[in-house]
């Protein structure tokens, strides 16, 4: 996948911008706080309808004004792909594709593929599940963006049945109630919290399953990946290893998905329960926590309580790992989705992600950062923020196309990179 043009209308910090960009190696360069992020943002926005950097869409729009634009052309399995989308915080986001307003706004997902790394991922490693749970969820809804809906059907239910459970709560607290249909009020809660378990367990079960095959796939990319971040030999390009070889490599990196259900299971890594098998231990731990789930009036029991386990030399990276160690397992947790979506997900025709690092030359060791530039260098579309040329691995060779960033404007090179005081570098 390439992008071939973008144009933001009051996104951030940007009242007008447009920009020509082709495959290879692009690097928007400037000084901290002057826009980079918010041009690659963007694109990532595109691909998953979120931000890596804030929640919420208020942000995302030009301070004075009511919404932002943001319009995207790509080449798509050779074909062309044209998204439009406007964001008005407060209501409802629309977006059009190929001029068709789409009815969802989540049925743009899966048409615009990317892997974003950023320096926030390092909160993959040591920050709290939440995150690792929404890397999962991207990842998945690229592939198999159905599952959107899931997981939109999973939060309705889950903020009913958590509603219902406070309410419950307050009730065993002395709280009054309502008669229903003649019911006392504790009973009808309880008749209607046996609704919601049932359709809690089957919307989570497919949820759940769906991230455990998601992890089982990346696994190998993940240990894979790993090498090659971490060793000099492993980042060789001699060394690419097609996707069924990388499972039999002795990686000290493993994953996996994790949560009360799975583990009641006894479900090892790498292997699939079935729907039913799913759901009817979602049910078995519903009842096992009934009354802690009423004292507390908060559900207990669901993905939205799981986890992605990282574990490094068979520790969990968290508070085990170094942070350089970290920064590694981070970086291989993106480059893992990229090649999943590049190698076993490209005979749908979708071809490969566009590949976004924003700042993070920065953000590595030497060494990491010149791994990183010979793993990614040929990679059809690479999108790179840094404040400085100098943060570019000399490891990252070729044709690179730079665009000068200043606040409210990016402009293209003229001359492209150049590196050191001899020049010899591309232009555009």
């Amino acid at each position: 996948m390439e992008l071939t043009a973008l144009a933001l209308s009051h996104y951030r910090s940007y009242a007008s911008l447009e920009l020509a960009l082709g495959p290879g190696i692009t690097v928007f360069v400037g000084p901290n706080g002057q826009g980079k992020t918010n041009i690659v943002e963007s694109v990532w926005y595109l691909a998953t309808l979120s931000s890596h950097r804030v929640p919420h869409d208020a942000a995302l729009v030009e301070r004075g004004e009511d919404t932002a634009i943001v319009r995207a052309s790509f080449v798509r399995a050779g074909r062309p792909l044209q998204v439009d989308l406007r964001i008005t915080p407060g209501r409802s986001n629309t977006v059009r594709v190929q001029g068709a307003t789409l009815s969802r706004l989540r049925d743009l997902l899966g048409e615009v593929r990317a892997v974003l790394f950023a320096p926030e991922d390092l909160a993959l490693v040591k920050g709290d599940p939440e995150g690792r749970r929404r890397f999962l969820d991207e990842l998945l809804f690229e592939i198999a963006p159905r599952f959107a809906g899931v997981k939109a059907d999973y939060d309705r239910v889950l903020k009913q049945r958590s509603h219902l459970l406070r309410q419950m709560r307050q009730m065993r607290r002395g709280g009054s109630g309502r008669s229903v249909g003649g019911l006392d009020p504790a009973e009808a809660a309880a008749s209607t919290l046996e609704v919601w378990d049932g359709q809690l367990a089957t919307a989570g079960a497919e949820l759940m399953r769906a991230r455990m095959h998601l992890v089982n796939r990346l696994r190998p990319h993940l240990g894979y990946s790993y090498l090659r971040v971490a060793t000099d030999e492993g980042a060789d390009a001699a060394l690419d290893l097609p996707p069924g070889d990388r499972g039999a490599v002795d990686s000290p990196a493993d994953i996996a998905y994790r949560g009360a259900v799975v583990d009641a299971l006894g479900a090892e890594p790498g292997t699939l329960p079935g729907l039913a098998e799913l759901r009817d231990g979602i049910l078995a731990e519903i009842a096992a926590r009934h009354e802690d789930e009423v004292d507390r009036g908060v559900s207990l029991v669901g993905p939205h309580r799981d986890d992605l386990e990282i574990r490094l030399n068979d520790f969990p990276a968290k508070g085990y790992a170094s942070h350089g160690e970290s920064w590694s397992l981070a970086l291989s947790l993106r480059l893992a989705s990229y090649d999943l979506l590049r190698l076993e997900e490209g005979d749908l025709g979708d071809g490969e992600p566009i590949l976004i690092l924003d700042d993070v030359f920065s953000e590595l060791d030497q060494h990491r950062r010149e791994r990183l530039g010979r793993i990614v260098g040929d990679a059809h579309q690479v999108l790179i923020t840094t404040a400085n040329d100098s943060d570019i691995p000399d490891s990252l060779d070729g044709e690179i196309h730079v665009v000068d960033v200043t606040r409210g404007s990016a402009v293209a090179r003229e001359g492209g990179f150049r590196r050191g005081a001899e020049g010899g570098g591309s232009t555009w």
